[in-house]
């Protein structure tokens, strides 16, 4: 296996199993997040066998500039595939309690913007080329918004997310390139085990079931499903 796969978000719980996910089945994984997961990013790296990351804002054009120019020249390839997980979560009151400045704006920038970003980076290399799939993470709360009650921004960035998804395989479609979303309830992962202790995390998405989702919509098993917003909602 050739093709070469971008993940955002790699030093997190789930971007990290999906780069191993798909360095198992013999892909070279571009493993990207932000400078403060520099030591984490290298770690993972250091790791996988044909592999290599870069750091920076994922929500500026120039960060996936050099990132991209950094991974061809370390492979001679651009991305034909790509898992675009980067994002972030904050809640805990509702809009009319007005003690959320800023949450609106940091949502979007960490959600919306980083997957609008990569798309414009990702897209015009497989356009040309004719092939390649890009996965995004969005979230129940892109569909069922009453879900989440009390992070309304967070919310409102993953719909934004979903229908740029949406959008997107509609006017790539025809040219070879496939993009889907997945919509995860909560993922099992340390951070949210901390930022919610009492909840029954057994009900919770594994993060290794939520990379084999992802890994099998980029697979060419997959070909056939662009445009789908793939429900992963374990027992929540």
């Amino acid at each position: 296996m050739n093709d070469v796969v971008a993940v955002t978000g790699a030093a997190g719980a789930l971007g990290g199993e999906v780069a191993k996910a798909m360095s198992r089945r013999g892909y070279k994984v571009a493993l990207l997040d932000s400078e403060r997961s520099r030591s984490r990013l290298e770690e993972l790296r250091d790791s996988l066998k044909d592999s290599f990351c870069a750091t920076g804002d994922l929500a500026e054009a120039s960060t996936w500039r050099e990132a991209l120019a950094g991974i061809e020249r370390a492979f001679g390839a651009a991305p034909k595939l790509a898992a675009l997980v980067a994002g972030a979560w904050q809640g805990g009151s509702p809009l009319h309690a007005g003690s959320r400045d800023g949450t609106a704006r940091a949502m979007m920038r960490a959600n919306f913007e980083t997957a609008y970003e990569g798309l414009r980076a990702l897209l015009p290399a497989m356009v040309a080329s004719s092939g390649g799939s890009i996965v995004l993470v969005g979230s129940r709360a892109a569909v069922q918004p009453w879900s989440s009650g009390g992070a309304a921004e967070y919310a409102a960035s993953k719909a934004a997310v979903l229908a740029l998804a949406q959008t997107a395989a509609a006017e790539v479609g025809d040219r070879g390139v496939r993009v889907n979303t997945i919509l995860p309830s909560t993922l099992d992962t340390p951070a949210n085990r901390a930022a919610m202790p009492k909840a029954d995390a057994t009900r919770w998405v594994s993060v290794a079931s939520a990379a084999e989702v992802i890994a099998f919509l980029l697979s060419p098993e997959a070909r056939d499903v662009s445009g789908a917003a793939v429900p992963v909602y374990g027992g929540a």
